[in-house]
């Protein structure tokens, strides 16, 4: 017998919400966040798929999360929408601000998104690409629990702080999705490294006293290192004044982390701005767009932002995702307690 059992997304999408709601969680977030998972593991973004269910779990049941948190939203201005995720998750806050948004942006050719007080938004690109899908060019920020320090420095001020661009095809789809955090790499790939025991590739991290090293559980310890060196910072530093200062969210070095149970609600936040390209492009979003496209496809083997996303997805609708037996079976004892 092998290690790993093939699930469908159907399947996948279905025990993450039950097991989240036998966790606390209410069936709306339950249902969103199940989705999320599933999305993730679809996309073969494995840190963000039923691995991090049995953390869910973990923080309803501490209350780090609110389960039963019913978002507050609010509309200050015509083109602005804010929602307050009441310490609960971030995909329900986010399900109910989005209609909103997408009319806005609609009707005015441009609007804003904030939410305050919310919890983990699982992959970032998704919810990029969902706006995407309605016509509209998106750009989205999202903070988390401070993990990078600057560079030259030891202490963690930003965390790994994505963002993503999501780009319509005209279609009803995206034609591109941007999906980037301000790190080398996403904190979770070194807790799994952590937790395994293997050392991590050498550029990843620092110790607490700032000396890099290879040692994943000291990098843990550490704080980790922007892309790019001070630019990845720079950009790490604009999603939190995006996500955080403007949202009115907790900033990453007064947050609580997002693994283990102490420190209450992280109370992050995410914002996202909508943008409707016919009506500064003259039409002609289009036609620019394709010969983008087109001259990235045109170089040998060069490869379209998001495209092993893509050939992943592909093979998971087609053959189901492969999962752990050993973590399958954590999570069926949940969704059975």
């Amino acid at each position: 017998m092998t290690d790993t059992i093939r699930m469908s997304l159907a399947d996948i999408e279905a025990l993450s919400s039950r097991a989240l709601m036998c966790a606390g969680a209410g069936a709306e977030a339950a249902a969103s966040v199940g989705r999320s998972t599933m999305l993730a593991e679809r996309d073969g973004i494995a840190s963000h798929g039923l691995m991090y269910v049995l953390i869910y779990a973990e923080h309803l049941r501490c209350g780090k999360v609110d389960g039963a948190a019913r978002p507050v939203v609010s509309r200050p201005g015509a083109c602005v929408i804010t929602v307050d995720a009441a310490s609960g998750f971030a995909h329900p806050a986010i399900d109910a601000g989005f209609p909103l948004l997408i009319d806005a942006a609609r009707q005015n050719g441009i609007a804003a998104l904030a939410i305050r007080n919310s919890y983990n938004c699982g992959v970032l690109g998704h919810h990029a690409e969902r706006i995407a899908s309605a016509g509209l060019l998106s750009l989205c920020f999202t903070n988390a629990p401070a993990s990078i320090a600057p560079v030259g420095g030891a202490k963690p001020i930003i965390g790994t702080n994505p963002f993503a661009l999501g780009v319509p095809n005209g279609a009803g789809a995206a034609a591109l999705v941007i999906d980037q955090s301000a790190s080398v790499v996403a904190k979770s790939e070194i807790a799994r490294r952590a937790a395994a025991g293997t050392p991590i590739p050498e550029g990843w991290a620092v110790d607490a006293e700032g000396n890099p090293t290879t040692d994943a559980g000291a990098a843990l310890k550490g704080a980790m290192m922007p892309s790019g060196g001070y630019k990845g910072f720079g950009i790490g530093l604009m999603v939190e004044l995006f996500a955080a200062a403007m949202t009115g969210a907790t900033l990453g070095i007064h947050a609580s982390p997002f693994s283990g149970t102490s420190g209450g609600p992280p109370r992050t936040g995410q914002f996202f701005i909508a943008c409707d390209p016919s009506l500064t492009s003259n039409s002609f979003f289009a036609d620019r767009l394709d010969a983008l496209l087109q001259a990235i496809d045109a170089e040998r083997n060069a490869r379209r932002p998001g495209s092993r996303r893509l050939e992943s997805r592909r093979m998971s609708v087609r053959e189901g995702v492969a999962i752990s037996r050993a973590l399958l079976a954590r999570i069926e004892i949940l969704a059975r307690s």
